[in-house]
C-alpha cells in the first residue's frame, strides 16, 4: 500500500474512467473544507452551497459521460448532527448525478465491511481513508491488491442492498 497525496486524490476523484464507489461508515467527520459550513448550519444561518459548485460540475461532467458515481452513507440512528447536516446539503450532488443512499447501521450487523471508509474506482483501485478519533482525515492510502478490491466491491455490494436513496430516507 501507499500513501497519496490531497492532490493526487482529487485527480483520482476527476479522472476514473468507468465507475466510483465511496464507503462512509464514520457517524461523524472533521473535514476542515466542511466545518466552517456544518457551523453555520448548527446557527441557523444560511448557506447558499455554492462551495459545492465544483464537485457538482464534475459529478455532471462523469455522469453526462455515462460513469456512475455511487455513495453508501452507513449511519447510527438517531442520527449525529453531522449525518443530519450532510442529509441536508445532498441534494445538489443526488442532482448532479451521484446515487447516495443511506444506510441504517442496525440493518447490517450481519455484512462484513473493511475497517476504514474507502473509494473503489474502476474496480482496479482501492482508496481507503484513515481517520483520527476526532474525525479529521490522517492519511488516504492505495492498494491494488487483488484481495482488497474483491473486500471492497464485495462489501460496498452487499451494503448496497440495505441502501435507501437518498429521495427515501427519512432522516430519525
Amino acid at each position: 500500500m501507499a500513501s497519496i497525496t490531497d492532490d493526487e486524490f482529487e485527480d483520482l476523484l476527476r479522472s476514473f474512467t468507468d465507475s466510483s464507489v465511496h464507503l462512509e461508515t464514520r457517524d461523524a467527520y472533521g473535514t476542515a473544507i466542511e466545518l466552517p459550513y456544518m457551523a453555520k448550519w448548527a446557527a441557523g444561518e444560511h448557506d447558499d452551497l455554492a462551495w459545492l459548485d465544483d464537485w457538482c460540475t464534475t459529478l455532471k461532467e462523469h455522469t453526462n459521460a455515462g460513469k456512475t458515481v455511487r455513495r453508501a452513507r452507513i449511519v447510527s440512528e438517531p442520527l449525529s448532527d453531522y449525518q443530519r447536516w450532510s442529509h441536508s446539503i445532498a441534494q445538489p450532488m443526488v442532482d448532479a448525478g451521484e446515487d447516495i443512499r443511506w444506510v441504517p447501521r442496525r440493518t447490517i450487523s450481519s455484512v462484513a465491511i473493511p475497517g476504514n471508509d474507502f473509494y473503489l474506482f474502476d474496480n482496479k483501485l482501492v482508496v481507503y481513508l484513515i481517520y483520527a478519533g476526532n474525525g479529521l482525515g490522517v492519511a488516504k492510502v492505495t492498494s491494488t491488491d487483488q484481495h482488497d478490491i474483491e473486500l471492497c466491491r464485495t462489501a460496498f455490494e452487499n451494503v448496497w442492498k440495505y441502501a435507501i436513496p437518498h429521495r427515501d430516507y427519512q432522516p430519525v
